[in-house]
């Protein structure tokens, strides 16, 4: 963050100083976590489930901090933001503190995204470029990419993992200073407004959708629903900024007309500005391809395990151009591109030769889909079984039921050689696999995590590929670590 007073961030934010006249400044990060706060540091005091950030405050400033930005009153040097009102607030109901009987907080949030968007605008004065993210799913992997193409460039800051909300968009802003050249920022919603709220707080310069999947198809109502939400993004664009749109997706191909910016598309179709040509699969499901853009041509081999990755790979690329690498850079530094957050595709091979694909960070139909064909390049090329081992996909609302049953189907036709349903909201998997073909024993339901790993220590054979993958709520990962526990890995990505 830039280094500011308290009092200046009471301005900022409209909060009001408590226990300090405002001399007090901030030189180091911003954290809600008191266990990450450097010496002049800001504390953000949040309300939480077992614990409040308020209890902490005091305990915070003596370790170093500067101060608290707070919601309500504490025992220590504060700017205490003010109260939220109205159904908005500056703040939206995307996200709901667990603990905020209060409104402490809402008011939080909201004091933070407003600091956020004062130290952007400043930063963004100076010539820093920001790039927005979003799409029903590869989010997080593009925002990988998009990091390790423009870090040779200059100083990047982009968010760990899937921080994305309304807690994570402004703290992840606030990771920039002076120094930083780049803010790469991944934009989620659980409803309408909710995108353009984020890109309030962070203007981008550029903005990229991937894809309009069926991700949270259930607080939207329909893709058409979530498409306009997405468009969100490449609306709030400057004339003079950059939309990257996937021509491959008819949703997102149809908001260039939604946007004053200036459009690439990216894709495999012809109509592609930066596109791949000659698209290939190696026997670990890595893909290459030809990448081709108004500036010349290069090849491009990914160390990523899928062939959906492409496309992510396409809009790192247009993005990347943008900010003045050429092609040839681009490419190297695309083939160069590791995996940096946890639970995706996350490949991991065993002494006993069995490969572990741990992409249980989250799920949706689309993502499913294409875990499931990764899956199943990899084996195939091999001559490997194949294990699917799914749990549920949330928040579908009615279609809940259709899509897993597809899921299943989908398992069967790709001739995956066992498929393991974990739990009975993910139920309607197994039905699906049972209708498409007469699987008998090759698709089971088994009621919980427990049960699938024993199922799998007692089943699994040397040389098996293992797909383990469901939203977050069903905590999959439970599945992946007890498989790699103990064992000495090979080949790990």
């Amino acid at each position: 963050m830039i280094e500011m007073s308290l009092a200046e961030i009471a301005e900022v934010t409209g909060g009001r100083l408590h226990r300090t006249d405002g001399s007090e400044r901030v030189t180091a990060s911003v954290e809600f976590d008191s266990r990450e706060l450097r010496a002049g540091g800001l504390f953000v005091a949040l309300p939480g489930e077992r614990v409040d950030g308020h209890t902490f405050a005091a305990k915070a400033v003596a370790d170093g901090a500067a101060g608290v930005l707070a919601g309500r009153e504490v025992d220590a040097p504060a700017v205490i933001a003010p109260p939220v009102h109205g159904a908005d607030g500056g703040t939206s109901n995307a996200m709901a503190l667990a603990g905020d009987t209060d409104g402490s907080g809402a008011a939080v949030l909201a004091a933070l995204a407003k600091l956020a968007r004062h130290v952007v605008d400043r930063l963004t004065e100076d010539g820093l470029f920001v790039v927005g993210v979003t799409g029903s799913s590869g989010k997080t992997s593009t925002k990988d990419l998009i990091a390790q193409l423009l870090e040779p460039l200059g100083p990047t800051v982009a968010p760990p993992g899937s921080f994305n909300n309304e807690l994570g968009h402004p703290w992840t802003a606030l990771r920039a200073d002076a120094s930083t050249r780049h803010l790469v920022l991944e934009l989620s919603a659980r409803g309408p407004g909710h995108i353009a709220e984020l890109a309030r707080v962070a203007p981008p310069t550029i903005g990229a959708v991937l894809n309009v999947g069926s991700a949270h198809v259930g607080e939207f109502g329909s893709r058409e629903g979530i498409a306009k939400t997405k468009c969100e993004l490449v609306e709030a664009l400057p004339s003079g900024g950059v939309a990257i749109l996937n021509a491959d997706d008819p949703l997102v191909a149809a908001m260039a007309s939604r946007t004053s910016a200036r459009v690439v598309f990216v894709g495999e179709s012809p109509e592609a500005t930066v596109r791949a040509e000659n698209v290939r699969l190696d026997d670990q499901a890595r893909a290459s391809f030809r990448l081709v853009t108004p500036q010349g041509s290069a090849d491009v081999t990914l160390s990523l395990y899928g062939e959906h990755h492409v496309g992510n790979a396409l809009t790192a690329a247009a993005i990347a151009l943008e900010a003045g690498t050429d092609v040839e850079d681009v490419a190297r530094r695309l083939s160069s591109a590791q995996r940096r957050s946890a639970r995706r595709m996350e490949v991991t091979t065993r002494e006993d030769g069995v490969t572990v694909l741990n992409d249980s960070y989250n799920a949706n139909p689309e993502s499913m889909k294409a875990a499931l064909k990764t899956l199943a390049s990899m084996a195939r090329s091999g001559g490997r079984r194949s294990w699917a081992v799914l749990s549920e996909m949330g928040e579908l609302g009615t279609d809940s039921v259709s899509a897993h049953d597809e899921i299943g189907r989908l398992a069967v036709r790709l001739n995956i050689s066992r498929l393991v349903v974990v739990g009975d909201a993910a139920a309607p998997m197994h039905t699906g696999a049972s209708h498409e073909g007469s699987w008998g024993e090759e698709s089971v339901l088994v009621p919980d995590t427990d049960a699938a790993v024993a199922l799998l220590r007692d089943e699994l054979r040397p040389d098996d590929v293992v797909l383990v993958k469901a939203s977050k709520v069903a905590e999959m990962w439970r599945v992946a670590d007890a498989l790699l526990e103990g064992t000495e890995l090979e080949g790990t990505e």
